[in-house]
């Protein structure tokens, strides 16, 4: 019998090359280990991400800066956040940012997708991610990825972004049109990190894609063998776990200070 192909998205495969051991907790036990509250930094992506494809489903006439605080509203997600007066500066922050970044696209342009679902397959993956928006440019798809963290970007995080890559590699498929430009807008500094990919880059992070599923299939499999568990998926230990939902479930993560929920917006109320 042939393999089964590895079901997939960007943040599975992304979620086993940070941390196996957060990998079975998400994905192999069942039932999976209690998370831990909501994080304010999540909810400010979700609700910025959403306003923009809010923003973008609007008849061009109204696409405009005005619209914002009426979109941003109906969107917000309040989970996470230290207080009330914290919820406020960020919203405030994320109005500003949506403004500016608004400012600079024309409202006349329609993309190939927003918040698009790209899908394919290789010999070993059925891939598909959503993509936040996928640009038609001199006949090509181009790639765009918003941010909302607290640090800028560069050229290698956009050249070095798996998820980025299989966006591409799935576009050209879907849209039967060349893809290779990949692109990560930083909303709060403005800047855009840019990447050109070549047909050999784009299969170079497959291929890594590839044997990371195959990883992962190898140690499901051990597992339900017989296999044990903590050593088919062992932890990755490091600055990550405190910001690790599970990290009250791990040996390793609990040993670590964690974070408290609304830290990655603490910056915000000093800006």
């Amino acid at each position: 019998m042939p393999e089964r192909l590895f079901v997939c998205t960007p943040s599975k495969l992304g979620t086993y090359l940070d941390c196996p051991r957060r990998y079975r907790y998400t994905y192999v036990d069942r039932p999976s280990p209690q998370k831990g509250p909501p994080w304010a930094h999540n909810s400010l992506g979700a609700s910025v991400h959403t306003a923009l494809k809010n923003w973008y489903a609007l008849p061009a006439q109204r696409r405009s800066s005005a619209s914002l605080p009426t979109l941003l509203k109906a969107t917000w997600v309040r989970e996470g956040y230290r207080d009330v007066d914290q919820e406020r500066v960020t919203y405030r922050k994320a109005l500003e940012w949506l403004d500016t970044y608004v400012a600079g696209l024309d409202p006349q342009e329609e993309p190939l997708g927003v918040e698009r679902v790209v899908a394919t397959k290789t010999g070993v993956l059925a891939f598909n991610g959503r993509a936040d928006r996928i640009d038609a440019r001199a006949g090509e798809a181009v790639i765009v990825d918003y941010k909302t963290g607290r640090s800028g970007l560069d050229a290698d995080d956009a050249r070095g972004s798996q998820a980025l890559a299989l966006y591409a590699y799935a576009a050209q498929r879907v849209f039967r049109r060349p893809c290779h430009r990949v692109e990560l807008h930083h909303l709060p500094s403005g800047t855009v990190a840019a990447h050109e990919h070549t047909e050999e880059s784009l299969a170079r992070q497959v291929t890594r894609a590839e044997d990371t599923a195959r990883d992962i299939m190898a140690a499901e499999k051990a597992v339900a063998a017989g296999a044990d568990p903590d050593g088919e998926f062992p932890v990755n230990p490091g600055s990550l776990c405190g910001w690790c939902d599970f990290r009250r479930t791990c040996p390793a993560g609990s040993a670590v200070q964690g974070k408290e929920p609304w830290s990655a917006v603490e910056h915000l109320e000093r800006a």
